[in-house]
């Protein structure tokens, strides 16, 4: 049975704890609402070139593009599939990993190439052994420029014929308490498609209207449409780093929470267990006194 003084160490030690869980909750809360703004702060703009791309195919007839190649069935088809993973650098945000790379273990290991952007998906590929073409990072607030690397470096692999095709699985924000892990297609090039006007981006992808403004094109629209395509993936690239890392601080903020509010909870307990134990032992010297005296007469 643990003594007073080690039930004093031990709140001392869950107290500590808590303190730098709820540090690390409130650091989370800004990293959180800082993400969430740069996605709504690139909404115009993505749903702008959507509209613009929209109405270039329109008017490119019957234009096509390397990128938009379907090679399935095709005598050029490897059969091979590159699977792009956006996970963490760091731990401490709940089951957003384990979810996420549960995903990932999903696919054909034989026929699945794996690119990542992230350490915790970089040693899940290393850990299972399987076929780790590419490692990126990405930082807490992720720069246009890292994603365009991800997005030239698997543009060239499907290019090149030595994919198929090419998936991201990241972890799409719905809302503070929930984050869903998401698989969706980016290589070959399909339909054009719009952002709704939630937070979900190009998860919540649905058919774009008739544009509101009839474009002019110079030069023809089928250059335009070549020029714009690979500028298109490289933001839907971005976006996509933004959605994890909103994903990823919204987590870490509720997992932190949930650990502070479990050690306050728990040093009640052992205040609780304390301070029943020092009654006890007061309550017992009291006796022994009282006895004591009863026997000296």
């Amino acid at each position: 049975m643990p003594s007073t003084r080690d039930i004093r160490r031990r709140i001392k030690s869950v107290k500590n704890t808590a303190q730098i869980t709820k540090a690390m909750q409130m650091v989370a809360s800004a990293k959180m609402r800082k993400a969430q703004q740069a996605a709504l702060a690139g909404r115009p703009y993505s749903r702008l070139m959507n509209e613009v791309l929209a109405s270039v195919t329109d008017h490119s007839g019957d234009f096509s593009h390397p990128l938009m190649e379907k090679r399935e069935g095709t005598e050029a088809a490897t059969g091979k599939r590159a699977l792009v993973v956006i996970s963490t650098d760091k731990g401490l945000c709940g089951s957003l990993n384990s979810n996420l790379l549960r995903e990932a273990g999903r696919a054909d290991a034989t026929t699945t190439i794996y690119v990542t952007a992230g350490r915790k998906a970089s040693q899940f590929v290393a850990r299972t052994r399987r076929n780790l073409k590419a490692e990126f990072t990405y930082k807490d607030s992720p720069m246009f420029s890292e994603a365009r690397a991800i997005s030239k470096f698997v543009q060239e692999m499907f290019l090149k014929g030595e994919v198929d095709r090419v998936d991201v699985l990241f972890t799409n924000f719905i809302n503070v308490m929930t984050q869903r892990p998401e698989i969706r297609s980016f290589l070959p090039l399909g339909e054009i498609k719009g952002v709704d006007s939630d937070f979900s981006g190009v998860s919540s992808a649905r058919d774009l209207a008739t544009p509101s403004f009839e474009y002019l094109f110079e030069p023809a629209a089928p250059d335009v449409f070549a020029a714009l395509l690979p500028h298109y993936l490289n933001f839907q690239m971005y976006h996509m780093l933004l959605e994890a890392k909103a994903s990823e601080h919204s987590a870490r903020m509720v997992a932190m929470k949930s650990a502070t509010d479990n050690a306050k909870q728990l040093i009640k307990d052992l205040t609780l267990e304390y301070n029943k134990m020092r009654q006890a032992s007061i309550t017992n010297q009291l006796l022994e006194i009282a006895s004591a005296a009863m026997a000296l007469g």
